[in-house]
């Protein structure tokens, strides 16, 4: 028998072994299911994360439940994501197919969504890399800057519409940075249907809704059968959204032809140093990372925002103290800049907090098991949907004691708890590419400057009580906003507020 026959048949026999020994092993411990339905009639159809923290407290940092034709495995705890999801990345750095989503509606190559195994991933890491490096990020700093002061004057002139307020700054400054497209109003029209188009996003991956992603076979049903509505619906929806993808492509693509457009990540990589012509095939490949770019960055500052609004208003010692660190860094005869950050380091704290207290994806995106694998002597089977509970790690009361206050200073001082950036922004090849990054500058400038300009204080009854809201939130597809609710902007400064319009 030869060598290379013998080593063929030792690995077949220690797969073989393997496998038998996994199907033996118990899956991690979790609610007790239903023979038919699993553990369906438990799920929470609204934030669900909250219900997978309860069951932690029960069963651990790993659990698992299931529904019809679906295993689940929830990761509670930043060592079990860690260990699993960053130690093991190339087993867990695939995305489960999402039936309505990325096969029917026809979005499988979206950044966020596209198959670990897919050539393109690769590249779109790469190309994420290159262009969101911290050299070039720097060179929108002018940009953030400007569009910073578009918000503080939105803000003092009309500051009941603060959240097309920020929604706009968002906008602006990523749409700048992906397309080179200019922002000139509130309801600019590129922003009204990329928003559209984020709204569709949530129809299509909304929980329990549609019944496809229960039983998978159901796709293979005619469009014009009865009880097939949900085929139409993906269609329609790609549709519409293949069709808002190459708008903000095309413009840039024609402004490029026509020796007028402003430097962007699409004219960058259409236009490559070394003079080359690209192809089809990377077009589509930049177009698909151009829609990354916005959807990685423009929702999640907009939540992020509106989350700092609200802990401000709640918070108004938080808020003083933000203020009094300002003012002796910065004075009040101008605002703070890029060049005052490593100066503001309750700020910075500030903005941690931020991210621990609201996370703006409590549950993150869903990874899927590539492979049978064991962790703690539990099995996790070949294709189970693993999800890391964000939302749990920020409310780990060992790691941030009193999770459910808002306190900056828990990240200040010569021991500081753990620095939320660690599992906010995702885990091992599937971490945020960069985009939040870069809106997180424009994060700290806003916060920053709306501190320095105005005080965020609760609305007045009629009798002069405050009136206190309810800190309650509100999904978006996977990003999680503040429910509406009202303030007022008082100004600090209205000297540095008139300079605004000069």
């Amino acid at each position: 028998m030869s060598s290379g026959i013998i080593v063929l048949f030792v690995t077949a026999f220690a797969v073989y072994f393997y496998s038998r020994r996994c199907s033996r092993l118990a899956l991690p411990p979790g609610p007790r299911p239903k023979f038919f339905t699993g553990n369906a009639h438990q799920l929470p159809k609204q934030e669900p994360w909250r219900m997978y923290a309860t069951w932690a407290e029960s069963y651990g940092p790993i659990l698992s439940f299931r529904v019809p034709g679906q295993q689940f495995i929830v990761l509670s705890s930043l060592k079990t994501a860690t260990e699993l999801l960053d130690s093991r990345a190339t087993t867990y750095s695939d995305r489960p197919k999402l039936w309505m989503q990325t096969e029917l509606a026809m979005r499988k190559l979206s950044a966020f969504s596209i198959s670990f195994n897919h050539p393109y991933f690769k590249t779109y890491r790469k190309m994420f890399k290159a262009s969101l490096s911290p050299r070039n990020i720097q060179s929108y700093q002018s940009l953030q800057i400007e569009e910073s002061r578009v918000l503080l004057d939105g803000l003092h002139k009309d500051p009941e519409q603060f959240f097309a307020h920020i929604r706009r700054n968002a906008a602006a400054v990523v749409l700048n940075l992906a397309y080179g497209w200019k922002v000139t109003k509130n309801d600019d029209y590129l922003i009204g249907i990329l928003q559209e188009k984020i709204a569709m996003s949530a129809i299509l991956s909304r929980p329990g809704r549609w019944l496809v992603e229960v039983i998978p076979s159901l796709r293979f049903v005619p469009s014009w059968f009865p009880g097939a509505g949900f085929k139409r619906v993906a269609f329609d929806l790609g549709q519409k959204r293949s069709r808002i993808d190459t708008i903000p492509f095309d413009w840039t693509k024609q402004q490029i032809k026509s020796g007028n457009y402003a430097p962007s990540f699409v004219s960058e990589q259409l236009l490559p140093e070394d003079g080359s012509t690209v192809g089809a095939e990377q077009e589509e490949i930049i177009k698909w990372c151009s829609q990354g770019i916005y959807a990685g960055g423009a929702d999640t500052t907009v939540a992020a925002t509106k989350s700092f609004v609200l802990a401000m208003m709640l918070y108004p010692e938080v808020q003083k103290h933000a203020q009094a660190e300002i003012d002796a860094v910065v004075g009040q005869d101008r605002f703070p800049t890029f060049e005052d950050r490593e100066k503001l380091p309750y700020i910075a704290a500030l903005i941690q907090e931020i991210l621990r207290w609201a996370p703006v994806a409590p549950q993150g995106l869903r990874h899927r098991a590539m492979k049978e694998d064991v962790y703690k002597g539990y099995r996790i089977p070949k294709g189970s949907i693993v999800i890391a509970n964000i939302f749990s790690m920020s409310r780990d009361k060992e790691t941030y004691p009193d999770p459910l206050e808002f306190r900056p200073e828990r990240f200040l001082g010569p021991s500081p708890q753990l620095d939320p950036h660690k599992f906010v922004f995702g885990f091992g090849r599937r971490v945020c590419p960069g985009a939040f990054h870069f809106a997180e500058a424009s994060l700290y400038l806003n916060i920053s400057c709306t501190l320095a300009a105005f005080t965020i204080a609760k609305l007045l009854n009629e009798r002069g009580e405050e009136i206190t809201p309810p800190a309650e939130f509100e999904c978006v597809g996977p990003i999680r906003h503040p429910k509406p609710f009202k303030c007022r902007f008082i100004p600090r400064n209205k000297d540095l507020l008139a300079s605004l319009s000069q």
